[in-house]
Order: C-alpha cells, then sequence, then structure tokens
C-alpha cells in the first residue's frame, strides 16, 4: 500500500474534511511512484480512473498519525487556498472516502 507523509495543516484539513485533495509536485520521484494509479484509456474517448487505497501520515514514524483513504490520481492546477501555487499542475490525490484514522491521541477509529 502507497503511504506518503503531508504537512500538519493539510492532514489536519483532510481530517475535518474541509480539503479533499492532496497535491504533491510532478516529478522524476513521484512520476515513477503513480504511474500505476494514473487514468487509462479504455478506448479512444474513454479514460478509467482505478480507485486504490492509500495512507497519508503525519511524519515519518509509523506511530505518527494517519488516514487511510480511497482515492485517485490525475494531473491539474491545484487550489491556492489548499496550498498550491498559481497556476502549477500537480499530481491530485483526490480522495474519495476516508477509511480509517490512526493514532489521533492514541485513538484509531474506523469510519462507518
Amino acid at each position: 500500500m502507497l503511504v506518503l507523509p503531508i504537512k500538519k495543516k493539510n492532514f489536519d484539513m483532510i481530517l475535518s474534511e474541509e480539503k479533499d485533495e492532496e497535491y504533491k509536485e510532478i516529478k522524476p520521484y513521484y512520476n515513477k511512484i503513480f504511474k500505476k494509479y494514473l487514468y487509462k484509456k479504455t478506448n479512444e474517448n474513454e479514460y478509467f480512473f482505478p480507485i486504490f487505497e492509500l495512507i497519508l501520515r503525519n511524519g515519518q514514524s509509523y506511530k505518527a498519525p494517519s488516514i487511510k483513504c480511497k482515492c485517485i490520481i490525475y494531473t491539474d492546477l491545484g487550489k491556492e487556498e489548499w496550498g498550491a501555487k498559481s497556476n502549477k499542475k500537480y499530481y491530485v490525490l483526490k480522495i474519495l472516502e476516508i477509511l480509517e484514522v490512526k493514532n489521533i491521541n492514541g485513538i484509531k477509529r474506523n469510519k462507518s
């Protein structure tokens, strides 16, 4: 499963469901990681966006607060109010559903 670190501000916004996207710069490291998760062309005019599970972690330790979620990924301009730079394309991790939250004040909870 893919695990990505994110900043506390972004983590808290996603946890509160104020934000439903996370942005990662388009660069060789992420090109390699995200390649298999990007949309696929099914025929001449249709695309398929694979849904996958991802863990967003506020820190490097496995004990750090984390959110397990379902998402899709695509490239687009990010929203400045959510930390993106103006007119810059990013990998957009669109969060479809939060599945589980761990290590928030020692609490683990599943979203139902």
